[in-house]
């Protein structure tokens, strides 16, 4: 690296891009890298706080930043993953392909960050994610960074760190249960919720039935949901341990693979999930019905991108399991449902 005196450096080519910072006014480039300097751009570098320039030879031991930012998007550009075209100060910015379930290899993303003088950053893992939306953003600190530091993180990371699993269609039969809403003695209200929930995917609702507080109904419904070829069956209403509800052991007497009954998420404790091969089956608690975002929220959008998840999967949602039922609901732009 050469060091250069500005009053002296009309003619040299600039190596790195100069930002420039006017307070509540703008932050950007001022001079891009590869710029040539001119005589008149000298008051506006000593106005930046640039008494000196400085050339980078790289040689065969440096790297300069934007050419380890174009590493650092082959590392985690995955599947459904763009970068954008321009890469500025040294920075390269990860976008989704599709909408769907943002996956991030957490582990070694921190051993990346670990060798330091790399930043890495993405949005938090299982986070669902829109097409074109920002989810991570990299580059490395210094201006050059060692070419060693750089094929050190080749070697480290072997698959991309980033890759958003698309939702699937699904087919849906709801099945309401309850002698109360059966018998008519109150009006449904939770299966327009649920469709409104699953309106914000791209699913097909074959139907919805209610079914008294009879365990072989509510499995002949469900039966009947499945030989029209639906491949998700979502159970409302009976979720509690009160003797007279009887939809979480209907749910487990149809078979198949009982991954829990129970959540360490509020609201959404007494949620179940079940797998019949791949067919997922949700037990729902009635918080569903009225609490803005719930466990449902959470796993819902994995489950529409045909994850199987597991007993594990779900209680790791204890930490972040907690919603704070805020006035104004943000979800998923706030704490619930992130784990730490």
């Amino acid at each position: 690296m050469k060091k250069i005196k500005t009053v002296d450096a009309v003619g040299y080519v600039l190596q790195h891009d100069i930002t420039q910072i006017l307070p509540g006014e703008f932050k950007g480039r001022a001079f891009k890298k590869g710029h040539i300097i001119k005589e008149e751009d000298i008051p506006k570098l000593l106005s930046l706080g640039k008494d000196h320039i400085y050339v980078f030879e790289l040689g065969e031991v440096g790297v300069h930043e934007n050419d380890a930012a174009l590493i650092l998007g082959d590392l985690g550009r995955g599947e459904n993953i763009y970068t954008d075209d321009e890469i500025k100060e040294g920075k390269i910015n990860f976008r989704a392909k599709c909408d769907g379930i943002l996956k991030v290899d957490s582990e070694n993303l921190l051993e990346l960050n670990m060798l330091g003088e790399i930043s890495f950053a993405t949005l938090p893992n299982n986070y669902p994610v829109e097409e074109g939306e920002l989810i991570g953003g990299s580059r490395v600190i210094p201006l050059v960074v060692a070419k060693e530091k750089m094929e050190m993180a080749k070697s480290l990371i072997k698959t991309p760190l980033l890759k958003v699993v698309p939702y699937k269609k699904y087919r849906v039969g709801i099945i309401t249960t309850g002698n109360e809403v059966f018998y008519g003695r109150i009006e449904d209200k939770f299966g327009q919720v649920i469709k409104n929930k699953l309106s914000e995917y791209e699913c097909e609702i074959i139907g919805q039935v209610l079914c008294p507080d009879d365990k072989e109904i509510i499995k002949s419904r469900a039966k009947e949901f499945l030989d029209k070829g639906a491949n998700m069956l979502i159970f409302t209403g009976g979720m509690s341990v009160d003797p007279d509800d009887l939809t979480p052991s209907s749910i487990i007497e149809m078979g198949g693979e009982l991954v829990t009954y129970g959540a360490p998420v509020l609201p959404g404790a007494m949620f179940l999930l079940s797998y019949l091969g791949d067919i997922p089956m949700m037990g729902l608690p009635g918080c569903v019905m009225f609490a803005k975002r719930t466990i449902f929220d959470l796993v819902l959008s994995r489950v529409m991108t045909g994850e199987k998840l597991s007993k594990r999967d779900i209680m790791m949602y204890g930490n972040g399991g907690l919603c704070q039922t805020c006035e104004v609901c943000h979800y998923p732009n706030c704490s619930f449902g992130k784990q730490g």
